[in-house]
């Protein structure tokens, strides 16, 4: 088995606009030329501002979206799903958390039949065999029983990004693409859906690609950076050397313009306030 779960070689991805009798049509390049590898249980972030390309990328890679070009592999095969169809075992190795867990949770289910509902599409486990795996994993991430019976809109949001990390892990996947998974989170939450992430990353051997804007948040959490800057990668390469000795210009910028928050100081914080 190759220690390489994720591979994308000159990934583009080109969004058609229609034009008009006033407005000729035109092409937005998207992403441009994209290479990236990534170990198996390790974090890759991908960094840069509001319409890099990064989410793009992260939709290319949980196969929402096709490349426009490009080859992309996961777990040794390749994907192109215009061509060929996503097998329901490799859906199962790939999940995605996403920014917002308000939106992403329906709110008229509720988190028994949220997290049941992957099961009950994807596996033939009995309804009793779902509920207690749906039970376990609720209780692996920080949640309680009693919640099982509950809607998305009586938690908080970091109760309810605790769910949709649940949610994505109850296939087993391999792969978990957590697309701005923190940033609609204070900062002490930030701190404890961090730890969490990185508990579970250590338990389950996952492999993470954290799509973030937040730099401090991304020196905590990542083994590897990869900065996106108008649909190209910019900058490329351990965490340690990008943010020790960053080569670009654009990286160096958006370096100086970030405030950097201290993680750090609060994940001691929040170990101090348990082991009290």
């Amino acid at each position: 088995m190759s220690d390489i779960i994720l591979k994308g070689e000159r990934i583009t991805r080109d969004y058609r606009l229609r034009g008009s009798i006033f407005h000729p049509g035109r092409v937005i390049h998207a992403l441009k030329g994209v290479d990236f590898s990534l170990e198996r249980g390790r974090t890759l972030a991908i960094v840069g501002e509001s319409g890099c390309g990064k989410s793009t990328l992260a939709r290319i890679i949980t196969m929402i979206d096709p490349q426009t070009s490009g080859r992309l592999e996961i777990d040794g095969d390749e994907i192109d799903i215009v061509k060929k169809p996503v097998t329901p075992e490799l859906r199962r190795k790939v999940q995605i958390v996403f920014q917002n867990p308000y939106g992403s949770l329906n709110p008229r289910q509720k988190i028994g039949d949220v997290l049941t509902e992957p099961l009950k599409l994807n596996t033939d486990l009995s309804p009793a065999d779902r509920r207690t795996r749906a039970l376990a994993m609720l209780e692996r991430v920080g949640m309680e029983p009693v919640h099982y019976n509950r809607y998305p809109h009586m938690f908080s949001g970091g109760q309810r990004q605790r769910v949709a990390i649940a949610r994505a892990l109850m296939l087993n996947p391999q792969l978990l693409v957590l697309d701005e998974p923190v940033s609609a989170l204070d900062l002490s939450v930030q701190a404890q859906i961090l730890n969490l992430l990185a508990d579970l990353q250590d338990e389950f051997g996952l492999t993470y690609v954290f799509v973030s804007h937040d730099l401090s948040v991304v020196k905590y959490i990542s083994d590897a950076v990869m900065v996106m800057y108008f649909g190209e990668v910019v900058e490329y390469g351990s965490r340690d050397a990008v943010f020790s000795d960053p080569q670009h210009d654009y990286t160096r910028t958006l370096f100086a313009a970030t405030p950097r928050a201290d993680v750090e100081s609060i994940k001691a914080r929040l170990a101090r306030k348990n082991a009290a």
